[in-house]
Formats: C-alpha cells, sequence, structure tokens
C-alpha cells in the first residue's frame, strides 16, 4: 500500500473508532477553558456564560448564602445521549431521552448526602444530544428559573444537606453521572465532579425564639399533665427559628385527647386561620360518611350516573358508567387526571381557570384503568363529590357541613374556598385555626365520637382508614380521601392516617398511640414541604412526647 493511502486508512479507522461510542455528533469543543476543564465541576457565584469564563472567576472557596448566588459549570467530553448510548448501545436516541439523564451525587465534608436521577424531562432534547457543558444555578438571588434550583432545594432542604451544613467550613463535593433506567436503573461512570469550601456564618438566634411555648388559657382543650422531653423541643424551635425549617406557622400535639404542645411561628398565632390546600379534601370524606349515616346517600357504592346523565358531557363512554363515589375518594376513578404529571388533561391547574369546575370533570375522557384498579391524585374528582353532597343534602353543603360537622366539634371560624357557582370546594383551601384542625384529627381518633356524641360511624372510620392500594409500592397507601405513612422512629415504625396539603400541612392520627399532630405550613409548592414536616414529626415531635410510652 502507497504511504499516502497507508496514511488515509489510519485517519479513517481512527476517526470510526473515536465515534464507535456516539450515536450522535456533539458539540466540538473548542473553548480554552472546556478542553482544560473537561471532566470538571467549576463553582461561581456569578451568572457568566461558557464564551466570557476565565480561570479568575471559578472559586475554590466561597460564603454560603442561602439567599444568594451559587451555580456550576460542568464541562464533559461527550453529550448525554452518547453516554447513555454506552449504557444501551441497541437504543435510539429517542428511547435514551426518553428514559435517562444525569445522575447528581452530594457530598459534605466527604460524606453522600443525596443523590438524585434527575427527571428525564429536566433539560431539553436538544442539548442531550449535542452539549458538552451545562450551566446550572443552584441558588439564584434573581429566583431565575431553572431544575437546578430545585435540585439544590431537594438536596438542601429536604434531604439534610442544611443539616450537614451547619457553621463551619464544609467541602461540598458534586459529582455527576448518566443514568438510564432500562427498567431496572443502570448508572454509568463518573462524567464531571468538583469541589468548594463553603463558609457557613452562625445565626444568631434569641431564647424567645427557642423557648418551649406554655400552653395560653381557653384554649377550648383540657390541658395534659404528661411529660415530654423539653430539649427536643427547643432543638426543633431552634431550626425553625433558624429557618432549617422553613415557613412552618404552627404545631399542636393532642395526646390522649387532650393538649400536649401548641407553638406558633413567623407571626402567626392560636386565631390564625391557616391556609393548609388539600387537607380539606378529608372534609369531604367525613362530609360523605355523615350524608351515609343520615340516609342522604346510599352507600360510597353508587354510581356517579345516579347523580348526573353523563351521556350529556364530552368524552363518554360506557366506563364511566363505573365510576363510583367510592373511586372518586380513594383516588381511583379512572378518569383521565393526574395532578403529579403536568400533561395531564385532568390536571387541577387545567381545572381551575374553568367556568364550571365540575363540568371540566365530567368532561373528561376516562383511561384504559377500570374504577378502583389504579391510583392517581386527582383533584377534580373530589370537586365533583362535593358537588354530589351539595344536590343530595338538604339546604346544600355549606349549611350542611356547619350543622352536622362544625357546630357538633365547636368549630365556628371558617373559612370555605368556593367553586365559580360559589359552592364550597372540597378540592382544598377550608381555613381554620390549628386547634380547630386538632379536632378533626381527634374525632377520627375517637372514632367518631364527640363528647359523648356519634358525628361519624365508626365503621366509616375504619373504612376511611384502610389502605386499598397495599400493592402498590411507589407509596405507602391512601384510604378514603386519607393519605397512609408509617413513621420510623429508633426500631418502631408507627403508623399513621392523615390529612396532607401543600406547603406541608398535616393532620396526623396515629393509629396504634394516643396521639394526633397538626402542623401548619406555608411553603407551598416547595420540594421540601413535605419531607421538613415528615422529619419534625420523625426526629423531634414524637421522640419528645413519647416519653414513658416506648
Amino acid at each position: 500500500m502507497k504511504p499516502f493511502l497507508l496514511l488515509a486508512f489510519i485517519f479513517t479507522s481512527c476517526l470510526h473508532q473515536g465515534q464507535s461510542n456516539n450515536i450522535v455528533n456533539p458539540e466540538k469543543i473548542e473553548s480554552p477553558v472546556q478542553k482544560k476543564y473537561s471532566g470538571k465541576i467549576v463553582f461561581l457565584t456569578k451568572n457568566i456564560a461558557l464564551d466570557n469564563l476565565k480561570d479568575s472567576d471559578m472559586l475554590t472557596s466561597a460564603q454560603f448564602q442561602e439567599n444568594g448566588d451559587l451555580g456550576i459549570h460542568a464541562f464533559f467530553d461527550n453529550s448525554l445521549v452518547n453516554y447513555l448510548h454506552q449504557l444501551e448501545p441497541g437504543w435510539t436516541v429517542d428511547e435514551l431521552i426518553r428514559n435517562g439523564n444525569y445522575q447528581f451525587a452530594f457530598y459534605v465534608d466527604g460524606k453522600l448526602i443525596y443523590t438524585e436521577n434527575l427527571n428525564t424531562g429536566a433539560g431539553t432534547p436538544e442539548n442531550k444530544k449535542i452539549k458538552t457543558a451545562l450551566r446550572i444555578p443552584l441558588l439564584s438571588s434573581q429566583n431565575e428559573d431553572s431544575w437546578g434550583r430545585y435540585l439544590w432545594m431537594r438536596f438542601y432542604m429536604g434531604h439534610d444537606g442544611i443539616d450537614a451544613l451547619t457553621a463551619g467550613k464544609h467541602l461540598l463535593k458534586i459529582e455527576i453521572r448518566p443514568y438510564l433506567k432500562t427498567p431496572e436503573v443502570k448508572i454509568g461512570s463518573l462524567i464531571s465532579s468538583g469541589t468548594i469550601i463553603l463558609e457557613v456564618s452562625q445565626k444568631d438566634i434569641s431564647e424567645d425564639q427557642i423557648a418551649v411555648q406554655p400552653i395560653q388559657p381557653n384554649s377550648g382543650w383540657t390541658v395534659s399533665s404528661d411529660k415530654f422531653d423539653p430539649g427536643v423541643i427547643r432543638n426543633l424551635n431552634k431550626k425553625i427559628a433558624e429557618n432549617r425549617f422553613r415557613d412552618i406557622t404552627g404545631i399542636a400535639v393532642i395526646k390522649n385527647g387532650k393538649l400536649l404542645l401548641e407553638e406558633y411561628f413567623n407571626g402567626s398565632g392560636r386565631d390564625s386561620l391557616q391556609d393548609t390546600r388539600s387537607v380539606g379534601k378529608s372534609f369531604s370524606s367525613a362530609l360523605t360518611g355523615i350524608a351515609i349515616k343520615e340516609g342522604y346517600l346510599k352507600s360510597e357504592n353508587q354510581y356517579l350516573k345516579e347523580f348526573y346523565d353523563l351521556k350529556v358531557f364530552k368524552n363518554y363512554s360506557s366506563q364511566k358508567n363505573n365510576v363510583t363515589l367510592k373511586s372518586l375518594l380513594t383516588m381511583s376513578s379512572g378518569f383521565d387526571g393526574n395532578d403529579e404529571d403536568s400533561e395531564s388533561p385532568g390536571n387541577e391547574e387545567n381545572m381551575y381557570p374553568t367556568e364550571n369546575w365540575v363540568k371540566f370533570t365530567l368532561d373528561l375522557p376516562m383511561t384504559e384503568n377500570k374504577p378502583g384498579e389504579h391510583w392517581s391524585y386527582f383533584t377534580a374528582g373530589v370537586v365533583a363529590t362535593g358537588d354530589i353532597l351539595d344536590k343530595k343534602v338538604p339546604k346544600g353543603l355549606e349549611n350542611y357541613a356547619d350543622q352536622k360537622l362544625f357546630q357538633p366539634l365547636g368549630i365556628t371560624r371558617y373559612q370555605w374556598q368556593f367553586t365559580p357557582q360559589r359552592k364550597p370546594s372540597l378540592a382544598g383551601g377550608l381555613r381554620m385555626n390549628v386547634l380547630d384542625f386538632a379536632k378533626f384529627g381527634q374525632l377520627y381518633k375517637n372514632n367518631g365520637m364527640w363528647n359523648g356524641k356519634t358525628i361519624l360511624d365508626k365503621a366509616w372510620v375504619k373504612k376511611s382508614f384502610t389502605n386499598y392500594f397495599a400493592d402498590n409500592k411507589d407509596f405507602e397507601g391512601y384510604g378514603y380521601l386519607f393519605w397512609r405513612k408509617v413513621y420510623p422512629v429508633g426500631n418502631k415504625n408507627f403508623e399513621a392516617y392523615q390529612c396532607s396539603g401543600n406547603g406541608g400541612n398535616k393532620i396526623i392520627i396515629f393509629t396504634e398511640i394516643p396521639i394526633v399532630i397538626v402542623i401548619t405550613a406555608k411553603a407551598y409548592n416547595q420540594p421540601y414541604a413535605h419531607s421538613q414536616a415528615d422529619k419534625m414529626v420523625q426526629e423531634y415531635l414524637l421522640p419528645a412526647v413519647m416519653m414513658g410510652n416506648e
């Protein structure tokens, strides 16, 4: 072979070999900075584009400010799709993008704190095909919209990052790998990593903010004489004051039917009407039970078609005839509605702008799932249960709820959210004070009794506190508009059924211990809202109030 032909053959072979791990051609790496830092993550406290990035911009240490700016540039030697292709060479580009993304791992002082397989919807498909560098804001004083900020908040607030970054200096390390669901999760090799020393300032907290708050007179409850661990509650209060548990407004603990603990934060007080969002859904369950007890409804097994002419609504199918009240109460009606999926036709955010929320619900198409089969969080379905109640009970739902539930519990101050037709919305938004929410929880703890009077049948409480989805491994369970939750403390597990609302709002009724806990909060739409409430219960409130009950 002639020399020039031999050279051409070698060049072509090398080119093909170099592209053998690629399914698409990534962008060329031409920036000197990108070439120098390939496989590295660099940290910045300014928003600087890659083309303008200099060595002097990159930080080895920084003063950490929760309301400041912190971001990263991550540099790779290939694009995400090509990394995923190495994990599953037989898949198409679309299959790889649909089932894979980056995995982020956060370490503090050498300890792994949090790992997240980034949602496959984060980032654009085009960037995943060609990009070999990413700018990711983690903290932004300008509230820059970015999946990176939510990733950081899940690490920092939702998964103990804030506890690891105590006052002093800490080494933060971030590692990035590709991952692919195949259906098992495959994790690729490390493709980028970097470290920074963060200096965290001590927060100035007063004794008044930490001290256990005494229960003031005229609570409407008998005050408990049971002991609790004040040191644990002081530590909890300190974390709330330091903003390590955020936007908490109230806490109440009822033990053996008596008020053991009552505390307020962030300008809230006993008289404050708390907006607990979807906590109100559980009131729909209670009112349905009362209406059945009094004969205004036959049972929860009645069909939707008994209350509406379903054929006059859009997307009619025979499947709609099989929808029952029970399937609405258990979030398993089969309507094409999923509040956890922004693309779902029945997502609640699509309902609120419409003129008639009930019509919106009944117009929805059905999925292939039979009623009662598949759980899917569906707010619009609860609106329909409220409308049915309003039609069937005397003088309408607003009057009925006041006469049959609120007045018997001694609840006189509350505010409904209303539908566009000025009917009480059972989707959520019912406001009352912390101690009145505690009455609702204690009613269920008493198996439907209050001051010697039966408000709810014991059998209805039992049905409400039954897990109808024990075979669903994706979550802990669901009853009649009550969530099942298990709180591990030490070597024990404490089962509860709870009302739960956006922001981290909870009414928690434990099934085997004599405890009801109310937490109200305003961390609306924050990724840490529910996890911080769970942590407060698991690591502080239960250990503190269960003294002598182990």
